[in-house]
């Protein structure tokens, strides 16, 4: 049982938000099916906890068609799948455990890594964008900075405020769309060459042109269309408009 946003929240609550996180983040939505299917949970019961969850304002619940987070149980469910693709590029990188036994092992410690530990977790990687076993993105944390190098400034999270905004990866935009850079993530090396091809807080930028595999993205920056590393679009959060 963790202490999160200051109220004990059971392991159980976690599993389910962090399920629901991960099967709606294309479509906004989770089905039961799916997941019944993940947690190996009967269908029944998982409908059963969904309500409860509902009750507790963690979730919007429709009969017959899935589950969606609330804004209170999106920070949550995200705070959950940070820690744990965090701590798998723990294991990995830094203990050199092998690939097959992360998952386990980060959903285990998942639940019990404080937010301060989290924060020096992620400093002493210098900052990843991706976990090494599927590549999926790691999710920004919800300090009220507009950079990883003033989090690297400041001694206490307690020191923090936090972000109000939801903010989305320019990696994850739909071309066309287009919003305003809030905050840029990664090491010294990695913002200053982002600073160098005009990517700053507070700029415009349209996402043009997608593309496949690890191809360069077409963006928009003011009135300069650039080409941008697939990686680095990961690094670049912006407010959509």
């Amino acid at each position: 049982m963790s202490n999160m946003h200051g109220k004990q929240i059971s392991e159980n609550v976690e599993e389910y938000l962090e399920t629901i996180y991960k099967k709606s983040l294309k479509n906004n939505m989770a089905k039961t099916t799916e997941i019944s299917k993940d947690l190996k949970i009967a269908p029944s019961s998982v409908t059963q906890m969904l309500k409860k969850l509902e009750e507790d304002g963690y979730v919007t619940y429709y009969q017959y068609k899935g589950v969606e987070l609330t804004d209170k149980g999106y920070k949550i469910a995200k705070e959950i799948v940070r820690k744990h693709r965090l701590i798998e590029m723990f294991l990995y990188e830094t203990l050199k455990l092998d690939m097959e036994d992360i998952h386990d092992q980060a959903c285990a410690m998942e639940h019990s890594l404080s937010d301060e530990a989290e924060r020096k977790l992620c400093q002493l990687l210098e900052y990843p964008n991706q976990c090494p076993d599927d590549h999926n993105i790691i999710p920004i944390c919800d300090l009220n900075i507009p950079s990883c190098y003033e989090c690297s400034k400041v001694h206490s999270i307690d020191e923090i405020p936090k972000r109000i905004e939801k903010l989305t990866s320019l990696g994850n935009m739909q071309p066309n769309q287009k919003g305003r850079i809030k905050f840029i993530r990664g090491n010294n090396d990695r913002i200053k060459k982002l600073l160098d091809m005009g990517i700053t807080l507070e700029t415009e930028i349209t996402l043009l042109q997608t593309a496949p595999l690890n191809q360069p993205l077409k963006v928009l920056i003011e009135n300069k269309q650039i080409e941008l590393e697939k990686d680095l679009s990961y690094d670049i959060f912006v407010e959509i408009e």
